[in-house]
Order: structure tokens, then C-alpha cells, then sequence
């Protein structure tokens, strides 16, 4: 289904913005592992979300660089587009979390605008003055952003396609739908090759612990409350992270320049019922857990501003013109990330510093 470099006799140098959080580092590990005679440079900022931690199996590698910076820093963008040879830019630096960007909007504007539009000025001049006119075909801005830019559905609603109107409703999703459009731009401006995917709600493995599944999970272990925000009755659909970066591949390899993707998992489920699956898999996996059964931890808070009620993504298109179906149901992900999570508390532990602690209690207020 997903064409190799190797076929081609081409290999790609890739340059992927933020490499070090949860999204990009499961994308990282893939890309290596499934075509390591390409090239992956890391850029990364390493902010609260970002760990170098999560690519340390890779650091070895000699098709892997990591390079700490900032993606609004023009002339690192500058400099390591030239030096490294960069044909591909796999762009998933975000600031990326609904409940910060309801507290500081501003650090989502600057990586998310700023920030896209700062790479995209460097990957034009490069495409204009060096891949173009050496005729690179497989060069490529690959813009990864998310379902939430569609706004919010109702009960009944049909699933975003990708030709939904934009209608974000948090300073999060109306900065990345800034970006997309900025994207969207510069191919049909400039003319340089860019694809834009947008997906449904990821989990897996190295999530840092602030979003619902990880929170759940850790939380459980620690015996503390879980909370659920207003009645738990919002949809979300699922996407297992794994999943999400075959589907990248085949966008990669397979679609066109201009193109737009939406990438779902067809796994929509209530977060209520989300965080039910959650304890009865910890009840199972973890039978020592400090309250048992799980569920007793189970606390609705106040809702979230603006909480959107559902998205659901039609991935028809992907589906019928690339051939890219997800492969993990939420029942066989949930458990392979709970293991996941029990298995590696030597990754999360240290991530619970007092800044993460100072935020938890002022979003929760429990």
C-alpha cells in the first residue's frame, strides 16, 4: 500500500519540526525504523510537551539528528534547510493542548502562526532558488494539523470532509486553522508543494500527561481524582497514534501536491464511556491500584469554555483515493496504551514537576 524511497532509488532528508512531543516522536521512531535509508533531522524546542526523552532509542542512529531550536527562528530554518539538504519537511511543532490555549492564547498564536508561516518563508526560498529548478519531484511540505479547525457537531450532525466549512471555536483550533490557511496558500500562491492532513484526537504511547488519556491512566496509579469535564457526554473520534503515521506515509508517498486529507480512526466514543473503558483495562492490568474499583475516582468538574461536543471525521477520501484505512479499533489501542503507561513509569514520573502540578490545579480546581 505505502511505496519505499528504496523503489524510487531516491531517499528523502526529512526536517521534522516538533520530533521531540508525543505525535511527532511516535512519527520519528516509524520513519526510521521503515526507511532508514532516508535522512531525519529533528527540530524541536523542547517547551513543557517536547522531550528528548522520547527519541532516545534513536539518538545512535546515523540517519537521525536531533537539533534543539525554535520554528520561528528564521535563520536556523535557513541554515538547516541548506546543510542538511532538506527536500521533505514533515511540519508538526504545535502548541496543541484546548485548556492552555483558554489560559495563555498568546504562545499558541506565536508557534502556531508565527511559527508555520516562518517555515513556510524558508521552505518557499529554498524550493524557488534549489528544489525546483533541479526539478526534486518528491520535495514536500507536509502540514500536519486537526479536526478541531472544523468547529463543533451536533448528535446528528454528518463527520467533517474536508471540504467543511472552518469554524474554530478555541484560541488552539482558530490558531492552527490560521495556519492551514497560510499553507493552503502558498501552494496556490507560490506554487510550493503542500498537503495538509487533519486528524481526530491521537493516543499512544510517550502523550504527555495533560491530555485525557494519559491523565486517566496516571492519575488511577496515583489513586487520585479523574475528572470528567461537565456531564462526560462529548464525542470525540479516536485515532491510535500508530495508525496516524502509516496514514502520513501514504500521504507522503502517494497523494499530490495541494491536496488536503482528513485522517479519523472511526472510533467515536463519549468521554465518559472513554474514561469507563480506561478503568475497567487499569482494574484488569493493575489490580494493586490504590483505589479499586477505578471508577470510584471518577469527578465531574466544571466545563470547559466553549467545550466543542463532537467531531467525527469522514476519511473517505484518504480511504477510496490512497488506500489508507486505520488498522487499531479504540478497544485493541486503549490496551496497548495502557500497558504502555504501566510499563513506563519511568517516563512519566518525572514529568509531574510543580509547574505541570500548578496548572493541573488551576484548570480543575480539585
Amino acid at each position: 500500500m505505502v511505496s519505499s524511497t528504496k523503489e524510487t532509488g531516491t531517499p528523502r532528508r526529512l526536517l521534522v519540526t516538533g520530533g521531540a512531543g508525543f505525535i511527532g516522536s511516535n512519527f520519528v521512531h516509524y520513519w526510521c525504523d521503515r526507511y532508514p535509508e532516508d535522512r531525519v533531522v529533528v527540530l524541536d524546542a523542547l517547551t513543557y510537551a517536547g522531550n528528548r526523552a522520547n527519541l532516545a532509542a534513536l539518538e545512535n542512529r546515523e540517519n537521525f539528528q536531533f537539533v534543539s531550536g525554535n520554528i520561528c527562528d528564521r535563520a536556523l530554518i535557513d541554515r538547516l534547510l541548506a546543510t542538511e539538504n532538506i527536500d521533505t519537511v514533515a511540519h508538526f511543532a504545535a502548541e496543541s493542548h484546548v485548556d492552555r490555549s483558554i489560559l495563555t492564547p498568546d504562545a499558541f498564536v506565536q508557534t502556531n502562526v508565527v511559527g508555520t508561516f516562518t517555515l513556510l518563508e524558508a521552505f518557499r526560498q529554498r524550493w524557488e532558488s534549489v528544489l525546483k529548478p533541479s526539478n526534486e519531484s518528491h520535495a514536500l511540505f507536509l502540514h500536519v494539523s486537526t479536526d478541531e479547525v472544523y468547529g463543533s457537531l451536533s448528535a446528528t450532525d454528518p463527520a467533517f470532509t474536508e471540504t467543511t466549512s472552518y469554524t474554530p471555536n478555541s484560541p488552539y483550533s482558530a490558531s492552527k486553522a490560521g495556519s492551514d490557511h497560510l499553507v493552503r496558500a502558498y501552494h496556490h500562491t507560490y506554487g510550493v508543494p503542500t498537503i495538509i492532513t487533519n486528524c481526530s484526537n491521537n493516543y499512544g504511547p510517550y502523550q504527555f500527561p495533560e491530555k485525557l488519556i494519559p491523565l486517566m491512566c496516571i492519575n488511577m496509579l496515583l489513586g487520585k481524582p479523574l475528572p470528567v469535564y461537565g456531564d462526560g457526554q462529548n464525542v470525540r473520534d479516536w485515532l491510535y497514534v500508530v495508525d496516524h503515521c502509516t496514514a502520513l506515509d501514504v500521504v507522503i508517498h502517494q497523494s499530490q501536491p495541494g491536496e488536503t486529507y482528513n485522517v479519523g480512526g472511526n472510533n467515536e466514543v463519549k468521554n465518559i464511556d472513554l474514561v469507563q473503558m480506561l478503568c475497567q483495562l487499569m482494574d484488569e492490568l493493575a489490580p494493586q491500584l490504590p483505589v479499586h474499583p477505578a471508577n470510584k475516582l471518577i469527578t465531574f468538574v466544571k466545563d470547559r469554555p466553549g467545550h466543542d461536543r463532537r467531531y467525527a471525521i469522514d476519511a473517505t477520501k484518504i480511504k477510496t483515493q490512497l488506500g489508507w484505512t486505520p488498522s487499531v479499533t479504540v478497544e485493541q489501542g486503549l490496551r496497548k496504551t495502557v500497558e504502555w503507561y504501566l510499563d513506563r513509569r519511568d517516563w512519566w514520573k518525572p514529568l509531574l514537576s510543580e509547574e505541570y502540578q500548578n496548572y493541573y490545579r488551576q484548570n480543575y480546581d480539585i
